[in-house]
């Protein structure tokens, strides 16, 4: 978990004390509520309710609360362990990874496992609440979730990135609450990563293995932005204990170069794919 490489880590970003942090707000609230943050341990709660608004009626997320064990189960009780869900993973992030959030109101939240880092180690799982809510969860919800989806993406994880595994950043989750899109706030919570790893002159590969969906289940629209973004579709993997499969979309953002645009990585110069199966890294001009 200590693993050294080049990629930028959690602790070479500067932090700010409670006290600066505050001093800070009060005199740019507007500055706060418009770029992205670290996300702090009173602000937790919040973080969650945010993502499981922007997940509510996502396929993954639901993966994991609707199953024959829970049928019967109340709009109210699936709805508290889907929070549940969320807080212990925001936890995890707020523990071992980079938890952000921007807006007044914690409008978007993203969280990121930095490179050489994950959150199920025995002490994060235990403080993140997890191993508890494990043990009240039915037989199903468990196996989805420890034996079906940890262990699949850890191993589309290794097969995806290859040697670079050790130097990428992981986007686990990225949400905006529906009333607060199309303000550009994720982009804003990946650019805080993906910015400060160009200006330290290091490189990252970033994999984000969700898609967000919107309300209409539409996903084409989220493709196009996280294109944009300098994210290629490289891989897509399926849930399968369900009635029916459950899709998630692999996608890679490989390191660039400071003056390159999103732009030029959407329109071809990123990572391609020899006959052989072997990615073959292009830096753009």
């Amino acid at each position: 978990m200590a693993k050294t490489n080049r990629a930028i880590t959690v602790q070479s970003m500067p932090k700010m004390s409670e006290a600066s942090s505050s001093s800070s707000a009060r005199s740019n609230e507007p500055s706060r509520d418009s770029e992205a943050r670290i996300l702090g341990w009173k602000e937790v709660n919040a973080a969650a309710d945010c993502l499981a608004e922007a997940f509510a009626n996502d396929d993954v997320a639901m993966y994991f609360v609707n199953t024959k064990e829970t049928e019967r189960w109340s709009k109210e009780r699936k709805w508290d362990l889907h929070v549940q869900l969320m807080r212990c993973f925001v936890i995890a992030h707020y523990l071992k990874g980079l938890a952000l959030t921007i807006g007044p109101n914690h409008d978007a939240v993203a969280l990121w496992m930095p490179p050489g880092k994950n959150m199920d180690d025995w002490l994060t799982m235990l403080l993140s609440g997890m191993t508890f809510l494990n043990l009240k969860l039915p037989k199903e919800n468990r196996c989805r979730f420890d034996k079906e989806f940890l262990p699949l993406l850890h191993r589309t994880k290794q097969e995806v990135l290859g040697s670079h595994d050790a130097n990428s950043w992981y986007l686990v989750y990225i949400g905006t609450k529906p009333k607060a899109r199309g303000k550009g706030y994720a982009r804003k919570l990946i650019e805080y990563v993906t910015k400060q790893v160009r200006d330290l002159k290091r490189e990252v590969h970033g994999l984000n293995v969700r898609v967000i969906k919107d309300l209409a289940g539409t996903i084409l629209t989220s493709v196009l932005i996280y294109s944009k973004m300098g994210f290629e579709m490289v891989k897509k993997i399926e849930l399968t204990r369900g009635l029916a499969p459950v899709e998630l979309d692999i996608m890679v953002r490989n390191p660039v170069t400071k003056n390159a645009s999103y732009q030029s990585l959407a329109s071809g110069q990123h990572d391609h794919t020899s006959k052989g199966g072997k990615k073959q890294q292009l830096t753009p001009n």
